[in-house]
Formats: C-alpha cells, sequence, structure tokens
C-alpha cells in the first residue's frame, strides 16, 4: 500500500493536467469570439472586393456581437493576403478573402500555398462582373466585329488586362483560344492603369472586372460582352460570350476562409455568423451597387468547388501553356 500511494497521486497529478489543459480549448471555443477578429483583404482599400468584405463584415461582426477589422494585404494579385492567412494562427481570430485565382496561382509557383490543404473553407460570397470593353469612338461596335478583324489581321489588336495569369489575362486568353483568334495582350499592375490607358484609346480593348461600369453608363465605352453564365442586370443589352457561342464563364467569386486547422466549433460559429451576412440585405445592396451577384455556398461546398476548380486550371495551364507566358514575362 505504502507504495501504490505515489502512484495514485502522479496518476492524480497528470488527469488534472490534462483536465488544466483541455479547460482554456472549451472555454474558447465556448467563448468565442472574445476580441476583434482581423480579416485579411488581399486587395486594395476602396476596390470592389475591399466593399464587398467591409459590408460583410460588418454584420457578420454584428452576428458574432464583435467587431471584424480589415487588414488590406494587397499585392502579386491578391497572393500576398492568401499567403498571410495561410501561415496565421488556426484559432479563428484571423481570417480572409481567398481569390480563387489562388488554385491556379499555387499551379504556377506564384504562391506558398496549397489550396487543397492549407485552409478552412467557411463561405463561398458572391461573383464579379467580367467584361470585355472599347471606347466608345472604336471601329467595333459588336464582339462579332472585333473577332471578324483579329482574324483578318492576327497579334494586330492589343487588350489591357490586370497582371499575368490573373483572372482577367487568363479569361481573354480562353476566349481568343475559343474564338480562334491573337490578340496582343498588355500587362498592368492593376485595373486602375488598364482602364485608363484604354480610356486614353493607347490599347484596343479592356478585360476587366466591373471597373469600367461607371464609363460605360457614361458612354465613353463600349461593352461588347460579359463573361458569366447570365447577362447582369445592369447592362442586360450585352450579350454573354457563351450566347455568343463561345463555351467561355469566368465569375471568380470570392470566398472567405481561414489557415486550416481550424477548431470545429469555432469554424462553424464563423460559418453560420457569414451565412446569415450574405443573406443579410445590407450586403446585398452593395453587392448589387458593385455588379456582384450573390453565389453563396456554405464550407463543406465551398471546399468541393475549389477543388474542382483547381482541377480545372491545371487543364488550362496546360492549353494556354501559361507557364511558358510567365517565363517570357
Amino acid at each position: 500500500m505504502p507504495l501504490q500511494q505515489p502512484l495514485l497521486t502522479r496518476r492524480q497529478l497528470l488527469a488534472g493536467a490534462g483536465s488544466a489543459l483541455l479547460a482554456p480549448q472549451l472555454a474558447t471555443a465556448d467563448d468565442f469570439p472574445a476580441h476583434p477578429i482581423t480579416f485579411l483583404c488581399p486587395w486594395p482599400v476602396g476596390g470592389t472586393a475591399d466593399q464587398s468584405m467591409r459590408a460583410i463584415c460588418q454584420v457578420a461582426g454584428r452576428v458574432l456581437k464583435q467587431s471584424i477589422v480589415l487588414d488590406n494585404r494587397a499585392g502579386a494579385a491578391g497572393m500576398i493576403g492568401v499567403k498571410a492567412l495561410a501561415s496565421a494562427k488556426p484559432d479563428g481570430y484571423t481570417i480572409g478573402q481567398i481569390p480563387i485565382s489562388v488554385t491556379r496561382f499555387a499551379q504556377l509557383d506564384m504562391v506558398q500555398a496549397n489550396p487543397l490543404k492549407d485552409f478552412s473553407f467557411l463561405c463561398r460570397t458572391s461573383g464579379q462582373t467580367f467584361g470585355i470593353v472599347v471606347p466608345a469612338a472604336s471601329r467595333f461596335k459588336t464582339l462579332q466585329q472585333m473577332v471578324a478583324y483579329a482574324k483578318a489581321h492576327p497579334g494586330e489588336l492589343s487588350y489591357a488586362h490586370a497582371g499575368t495569369g490573373g483572372a482577367t489575362h487568363v479569361g481573354m486568353e480562353e476566349f481568343a483560344l475559343a474564338a480562334g483568334i491573337r490578340l496582343n495582350a498588355v500587362a498592368y499592375k492593376g485595373g486602375a492603369a488598364a482602364l485608363n490607358d484604354v480610356l486614353g484609346s493607347q490599347v484596343d480593348m479592356l478585360a476587366d472586372s466591373s471597373s469600367w461600369a461607371p464609363h460605360v453608363e457614361a458612354g465613353k465605352l463600349l461593352l461588347l460582352a460579359t463573361w458569366g453564365e447570365q447577362r447582369t442586370p445592369r447592362f442586360k443589352s450585352a450579350p454573354t460570350l457563351k450566347e455568343l457561342g463561345f463555351n467561355v464563364v469566368v465569375e471568380a467569386p470570392n470566398g472567405i476562409g481561414a489557415p486550416a486547422g481550424l477548431p470545429p466549433a469555432i469554424e462553424m460559429k464563423l460559418r453560420d455568423a457569414f451565412r446569415q451576412a450574405v443573406n443579410s440585405d445590407e450586403f446585398k445592396a452593395v453587392a448589387a451597387r458593385i455588379d456582384a451577384p450573390l453565389m453563396y455556398l456554405d464550407g463543406p461546398d465551398y471546399r468541393k468547388y475549389v477543388a474542382e476548380v483547381y482541377q480545372h486550371d491545371t487543364a488550362l495551364i496546360e492549353r494556354l501553356k501559361l507557364k511558358e507566358l510567365l517565363a517570357r514575362g
């Protein structure tokens, strides 16, 4: 008996230590969030993505009864913010937007993050309205006219885009391949600079999200086609690439995630808060104003979608020879 007492005491101490280790984790899940959450936005302040994420975080913060503070980590076509998110502590206090282009950039070795392993997926939120626009004084009044001219003059027409390998560049090259034409791609560091040069008629066309919208409404630019599954409500007269016979759809929906390893209870709280935020009238109003169609998916379905896009991008990288394009600069 005397020999057993220290052993029992040791077991009791170990059991108590185990309970003490578990208690903070349980409390963290129950009390989450106990302080403000940081939201990594991989785009500059004031852009359409920034506006969208600010609106959704305001609503989600009210649901969680805690503020969600945006931290803009712009650069490298959104990949600076993505890398920071992947390497953050998985405690629910650092979340952020995941540009779907990470599925492509990861395979092009342009970001040190694996979209299939490095993230907890909370929800897909809304898409973007991409389109092809030309200056109002352009010789082209329809996409068909532009395609006909490009076939007769391969490589003569130029288009501006917001960065090699990004959605606007890849989408335009996919369209050119489907149309059987060759265009001269002119890369810019952002959509604003690309837009300005098209407005100044220094480049023939612009491929971008709805940065062109106010200029189309003002009559300075002409929208030849949009890239979604359906026509956009604000520009109903503009056809989609798909209805013009080109099997190309580019919507690049935004999504929200966290680092991999997020505790399940915290993940559920965040998923529920952002589900309510996406469906709020406040977010819907902002999405409508910036031509961002709602494309909500809950976390598990969003993860499946990302895996599908990853496979699609694997084939697209090969078909468009994107690695060779990047090597040439």
